[in-house]
């Protein structure tokens, strides 16, 4: 029996896979490219897996977003939501995936961040919205430019015993653990079932611009894929308007926000108010990051 007839033999009593089926599936073989260190021809072992896997992800409910029939006496098809745990880690691999696209920068250089942000006020419906632009020195010893909700600040190098946590500098990054268990300890500050406080920590990673090591990023979705109590929210709408899916914690005001068809990380968002008045809900979305040799040179 040749390999087709195998493929075509296991997915007679399945749903066809669906689109995010099979981006799930092209994001695990991007990885594991990736992982060998460098593209080549893939063997017919490994692209038989390939599209075993496309085919098996659309009839395991718990391993992906599949396609069953609508209800009773129509053909549209109705989609199978994933929990908060599985769409982390469908976001973690996505994150592996374009890992590889920035390069690891260098202490002189400037981490360059784009951000959206929109502000919808509860009371009245008014909205404000920002682009904001900063370069955040690699390793904190170059002044940076940071801007925030349109207002510049010129930051002074950071002293020798100024502590940014999570930090900010690349080396000090590249010591943190990408494995999600441990990962999640040092994010529970090493207090068993301090879930609330680890949750908040991650989202800490995304509220200031820095460039991550390799798998850290995912290794932060994956931890926090094992809090439990997470949920999802799928009315989200990020800083430009892209509809997305939260993944949230009770009682806290931030919230992660995907894209809800290939995983990717879209922002953050959060409620806040003036000093207890003017009480406001937030997106804010993450457009262009990169790697810069200069304060005001964008990519």
């Amino acid at each position: 029996m040749d390999d087709l007839t195998m493929v075509r033999d296991l997915a007679a009593d399945v749903p066809p896979p669906t689109d995010d089926a099979r981006s799930a599936a092209r994001a695990r073989l991007r990885h594991a490219i990736v992982q060998e260190g460098r593209p080549r021809p893939l063997s017919r072992r490994l692209m038989l897996r390939v599209a075993v896997a496309g085919t098996a992800g659309a009839a395991v409910a718990g391993g992906a977003v599949y396609a069953t029939r609508g209800e009773r006496g129509t053909d549209s098809p109705r989609m199978t939501e994933l929990s908060a745990a599985q769409l982390l880690h469908r976001a973690a691999d996505r994150s592996r995936a374009e890992g590889v696209r920035l390069p690891v920068p260098r202490n002189d250089q400037y981490v360059y961040t784009r951000n959206f942000i929109t502000r919808t006020y509860v009371e009245g419906g008014r909205k404000k919205t920002w682009t904001d632009e900063s370069w955040i020195s690699v390793d904190g010893s170059r002044p940076s430019r940071r801007e925030e909700y349109g207002k510049v600040h010129d930051d002074p190098p950071l002293g020798e015993h100024e502590v940014a946590w999570p930090p900010t500098e690349y080396a000090k990054l590249a010591k943190w653990p990408t494995d999600p268990v441990k990962l999640l300890k040092v994010l529970r500050m090493e207090r068993p079932g301090a879930d609330l406080e680890a949750f908040g920590n991650a989202c800490q990673f995304f509220v200031v611009p820095r460039v991550m090591p390799p798998g850290l990023e995912a290794a932060v979705f994956e931890a926090v894929a094992r809090i439990p109590g997470i949920r999802t929210d799928h009315e989200a709408v990020d800083g430009l308007g892209r509809p997305g899916v939260a993944v949230t914690y009770p009682k806290l005001t931030y919230s992660f926000i995907f894209d809800p068809r290939t995983y990717a990380y879209l922002g953050l968002r959060l409620t806040g108010s003036n000093g207890g008045r003017d009480k406001y809900r937030e997106m804010r979305s993450r457009a262009d990051i990169a790697v810069v040799d200069s304060i005001g040179q964008r990519p």
